[in-house]
């Protein structure tokens, strides 16, 4: 029997773990980490991530080929295949800080590995990691001290937070990053016969061991810089008329553009683009290319700029002020179908308006209270006390001088709008940011309506220019 062990029960590793273990029965797979309330979590009813279909998953392994455990040690030195999924977030501080991934966590795994180890194993890289970080993995091994061999593999990750349980069973690739030797040909087979228990052979794709990691940070990026384009196109439709979702349909008509990822909104957010694009140009910093190096900045520069644009628009439009002012704000995650509010736009966007002296009222239907506050506090007492969360959308509305929709949830297409606009003060506004709304109908209530990147309502053409 094979036995595949995950250090790292986070949404990485608990995920793809969950879907090998349903796809390979006669496999024991088994995730492990340090912190026992998160092995706790993935042993109830109440798994620790939220994302659809991944409890019918669970349910179906655990305790048959699946389990989660703290004992890290004793499954590591158990295992043929070793995956290394921890939390690699950007360094706060020192070199780097807040250009690139904090790797202290996926060091300890690594030495762990080494001290643990009593047999040959295949360690894979599964953590979103900086270029040639297999090459410090390996150096790490080779002086573990337990006599054992180990053959460092590349694997990363490309599914999306909402559909991850689809693309983990139908991924569009699997990328697997070895040495061009017999021992690294041999690892790379390896694990491409576990993968080709459900995924067709002509989409396991083997590379460098430096190619892989490198393109789960190119794929990423070129994801963002799409969403900075049609973001920077948004600007220049407002100031001339024009309808960003013409142009971004007409754009992707082109069979060499295509439509994916092409719709402007308030910015793009969750754990990953940001901070793949900013490895990315540290990559190329440290590499001496510094022009690829701004290059890539201006992608996550034109990020910030939306969204500081969007909450001009908002202060703006309410006569230049929103001090006092109760805004709803409709959604929260950094994009719907998930409770992940990590770089959610949302989070600058509150902040925004709490500096201006807003009073904000939240609702989202998956984020909880505790998260939103958590990630909208701030030192000054008085900023908690101006932000409250909304048990539905006509709570956190009613009152309130205008609404922000910041999560494309479909629910918000649905809503009772007249309800919404007879319970506001009026003016009432509207400042779509995920292009939900039917603008014309909200219009016709009495709604005065910014949707980002369409045709500026007739009252927003007279304010002040906030581009």
């Amino acid at each position: 029997m094979v036995k595949i062990c995950c250090i790292g029960s986070g949404y990485v590793g608990g995920l793809t773990m969950a879907v090998m273990a349903l796809k390979c029965p006669t496999f024991q797979v088994t995730v492990v980490d340090v912190s026992q309330p998160c092995i706790d979590a993935w042993n109830s009813h109440r798994l620790p991530v939220f994302e659809p279909g991944l409890d019918a998953v669970v349910a179906a392994c655990r305790g048959r080929n699946l389990s989660f455990s703290a004992d890290v040690e004793r499954h590591v030195a158990d295992a043929d295949i070793v995956f290394v999924s921890v939390n690699t977030p950007t360094k706060a501080r020192g070199l780097g800080a807040g250009r690139v991934p904090d790797l202290a966590y996926w060091e300890s795994a690594a030495r762990m590995v080494a001290g643990a180890s009593r047999s040959d194993k295949i360690v894979v890289e599964k953590s979103a990691v900086p270029v040639r970080t297999a090459e410090a993995m390996e150096r790490i091994l080779a002086h573990g001290g337990g006599g054992a061999a180990f053959q460092v593999l590349s694997n990363p990750e490309f599914f999306s937070e909402g559909t991850a349980v689809r693309d983990l069973l139908c991924p569009d690739r699997v990328l697997i990053g070895g040495r061009d030797t017999a021992a690294g040909r041999s690892a790379v087979r390896a694990l491409r016969d576990v993968y080709a228990h459900w995924v067709p052979g002509d989409r396991i794709v083997a590379t460098s061991l430096p190619s892989a990691e490198l393109s789960r940070l190119a794929a990423n990026a070129f994801l963002a810089q799409r969403v900075s384009s049609v973001n920077a196109i948004s600007a220049l439709c407002e100031a001339t008329g024009a309808d960003v979702s013409d142009v971004a349909r007409a754009v992707g008509r082109d069979g060499r553009v295509g439509d994916c990822f092409l719709r402007a909104g308030v910015g793009f957010g969750g754990p990953s683009l940001q901070k793949d694009v900013m490895s990315l140009a540290y990559a190329c910093e440290c590499s001496g290319l510094p022009e690829a190096a701004a290059y890539w900045r201006q992608v996550v520069a034109m990020n910030e700029y939306q969204k500081s644009r969007f909450v001009r628009r908002v202060v703006s439009s309410m006569f230049s002020t929103v001090a006092g002012k109760k805004v709803a704000v409709l959604g929260f995650a950094f994009k719907k179908g998930t409770a992940d509010t990590r770089e959610s736009p949302a989070i600058d966007v509150c902040r925004g308006l709490l500096g201006d002296r807003a009073h904000v009222n939240v609702y989202d239907p998956l984020v909880s209270e505790k998260q939103i506050r958590r990630d909208t506090a701030a030192p000054a007492p008085a900023r908690v006390q101006q932000v409250r969360v909304a048990r539905d959308a006509y709570e956190a509305a009613d009152g309130a001088h205008g609404v922000c929709v910041l999560t494309e949830w479909d629910e918000f297409r649905t809503l009772d709008y007249r309800r919404i606009f007879d319970g506001m003060q009026k003016p009432a506004f509207v400042f779509d940011g995920r292009n939900v709304v039917d603008v014309g109908k909200l219009r016709e209530i009495g709604f005065v309506v910014y949707s980002v990147g369409k045709p500026l309502d007739t009252w927003l053409k007279g304010m002040p220019a906030v581009a």
